[in-house]
């Protein structure tokens, strides 16, 4: 983060750098120059060397381009007063001392942005990471709960065949009971039917009237 900041603020102060020491190639009348920032320029009588000087105008300060011939420029400063600058003397963007304070407030204000968006991400990523928490250990206690189940399911399949194992056994006891009690009761028959052809009559007395 600071890194990036560094390299933001970097930018910002070389853009203004370049503009600062660009100067103007062509002057289009009634269009606002600045004063380089690197010194404070002389200005002339008219649009050559040869005449006079007659004062200066203070580095970054703001002029309005007249007409331009040959290096010169003809200029109206802030006091009125019209003079002649050299046209390299002259850029076309604001002064740097004047930007400087937008530009700081610029950089604060990106920097501010970049927190915000920082902690911003930091707090979804914290978010994200409680989620992702919470799921895992959802899924942690889900498969436990699914091993569990597994267990009860597997323990509960033994009973299962014990007792079906035990039911058969208890069927078989059962119908071998109920062969024999049934052979017991047909041996029973047979052996009634063959004594009882051979048991001993009894006579019937016959009722005399006389």
């Amino acid at each position: 983060m600071f890194k990036f900041k560094t390299l933001l603020i970097g930018l910002v102060w070389g853009l203004s750098a370049v503009g600062a020491v660009s100067p103007a190639l062509a002057q289009t009348p009634d269009a606002t120059r600045w004063v380089a920032d690197d010194l404070s320029a002389y200005v002339r009588s008219g649009p050559t060397d040869g005449y006079r000087i007659v004062g200066t105008l203070t580095a970054g300060a703001p002029v309005t381009v007249l007409e331009t011939q040959g290096d010169y420029t003809r200029v109206r400063a802030e006091s009125g007063d019209e003079v002649w600058i050299r046209s390299d003397q002259l850029q076309s963007e604001r002064s740097l001392r004047q930007r400087v304070p937008a530009l700081k407030e610029k950089v604060a204000t990106l920097s501010d942005k970049l927190d915000g968006i920082n902690q911003t991400w930091q707090a979804r990523t914290a978010s994200m990471t409680e989620t992702l928490e919470t799921r895992e250990q959802r899924i942690e206690d889900l498969s436990q709960r699914n091993t569990t189940l597994d267990q009860q399911l597997t323990q509960a399949e033994a009973t299962l065949r014990r007792l079906k194992a035990r039911l058969d056994t208890q069927e078989q006891d059962l119908l071998m009971r109920y062969f024999l009690y049934g052979g017991g009761v047909a041996g029973a028959g047979l052996l009634a039917g063959l004594l009882v052809p051979h048991l001993p009559r009894r006579r019937k007395k016959r009722d005399r009237w006389f």
